[in-house]
């Protein structure tokens, strides 16, 4: 019992003072102190430099360099840790070639290509202003779309010099992506065709978050959410209808947001009493409110008849035509009463009133004559005939 006490306290000792797989744990101790060392000072060290350097760039006009800073918080913050976890290696004396120490000097090489990407990845957003000149080209979404394929970009590229630092070639598991995603798109037709029409959505800036539109045969509503395989658009009964992107390549898309002016179409019938002069006042008056009228667009603006149109059945009918410089509903509708009001004051004081339908049944010249005899059911066709005298009689 004793021997196996003794042979297990020698291998205790042989593995502390030599080690395993090259690294001697009397080295090891110091090197997990610096690296918790390194934990700590982490905060003091990042508050003392974010201080500073937030210092720095408030007293520069641009706001650029805070946005800058701000966004690099993360990565700041995560030097120490790095250069305490390197440190680390070099005590334990793990930073060489080959074996344990080549697995340590990855992990620190890993650690630092990480460091950089990440750092250039939080860059992105701060810069986006540099894509302010875009929006004048594409959409605000399109931007934002291209924001999100640079951001992919950063992060394909970090995870491939890791990959690579590790010796992991990256080559062909690009090529076998490439077979699956070919096997996949055979399959997902559709997906990929919403995929394309959702990214022309955003390039061509067809409509935007907030438009009300008209997809023909499928919703009218106001646009809520634009996706790369569908849109969501809102009915005006508050139901939300998901689109598919590829609807809006085979249908047409009427955009109501984008109109200049809301239009007005009337036709209103007088009387038939309504004299000549009567209707010259009546189109001269709605004429002289519209010209002029701040409400209305006016005729350098955007079309705009009254005029007597057409002798309709019951009605004289005067056609207006005309549009409001508000496409806002709500005010297009105060403005549309308020004319209507005009018109029924303009109709009234020259005279005359609006016709309503109507139907005049007039006599023919057989109006006095009595109604045919229609012989009642059971009788016979040969009974139903007159008996004539035997003067020109025919029967017995």
């Amino acid at each position: 019992m004793e021997n196996s006490v003794e042979k297990f306290w020698k291998i205790v000792q042989e593995v502390w003072t030599q080690g395993f797989w090259g690294v001697d744990l009397n080295s090891i101790i110091p090197a997990i102190g610096v690296l918790f060392l390194a934990l700590l000072l982490r905060g003091v060290f990042t508050r003392f430099v974010m201080k500073r350097l937030a210092a720095y760039a408030q007293k520069t006009k641009n706001e650029l360099d805070d946005q800058v800073i701000a966004a690099l918080d993360g990565p700041i913050r995560f030097v120490p840790i790095v250069v305490g976890v390197y440190a680390a290696m070099e005590i334990s004396g793990m930073s060489g070639e080959g074996g344990l120490n080549g697995i340590a000097e990855n992990l620190t090489r890993t650690l630092v290509v990480y460091n950089i990407f990440w750092g250039l990845f939080c860059l992105i957003t701060p810069l986006t202003f540099l894509f302010g000149k875009l929006e004048e080209i594409f959409s605000q979404e399109m931007v934002s779309f291209i924001v999100k394929v640079l951001k992919g970009i950063i992060i394909g590229l970090g995870l491939a010099t890791i990959l690579e630092l590790w010796g992991i070639q990256v080559g062909p598991i690009i090529a076998g992506f490439g077979l699956v995603g070919v096997a996949v798109a055979l399959g997902a037709q559709d997906l990929f065709k919403n995929l394309i029409s959702g990214f022309l959505i955003l390039a061509e800036k067809r409509f935007r978050v907030g438009d009300w539109v008209l997809v023909s045969d499928i919703v009218e509503g106001t646009v809520e959410k634009i996706g790369f395989r569908s849109t969501m658009i809102r009915r005006f009964d508050k139901a939300p209808t998901i689109v598919p992107n590829a609807v809006f390549a085979d249908k047409a898309v009427t955009n109501f947001s984008e109109m200049t002016h809301r239009r007005i179409y009337w036709k209103i019938g007088v009387e038939y009493s309504t004299s000549v002069a009567q209707l010259q006042e009546i189109t001269n008056r709605i004429q002289e409110y519209l010209l002029g009228n701040a409400d209305f667009a006016q005729p350098d603006e955007a079309t705009l008849f009254v005029v007597t149109d057409s002798f309709n059945d019951s009605s004289i009918d005067i056609m207006i035509y005309c549009f409001t410089r508000t496409t806002n509903w709500g005010e297009w509708l105060n403005i549309k009463q308020d004319f209507a009001f005009a018109i029924k004051h303009i109709v009234e004081s020259a005279g005359s009133g609006f016709a309503f339908p109507s139907m005049s049944i007039y006599g023919g010249a057989g109006a006095d004559q009595p109604e045919p005899y229609i012989p009642p059911e059971g009788i016979s066709k040969a009974q139903s005939q007159p008996v004539h005298n035997e003067l020109g009689s025919e029967g017995e």
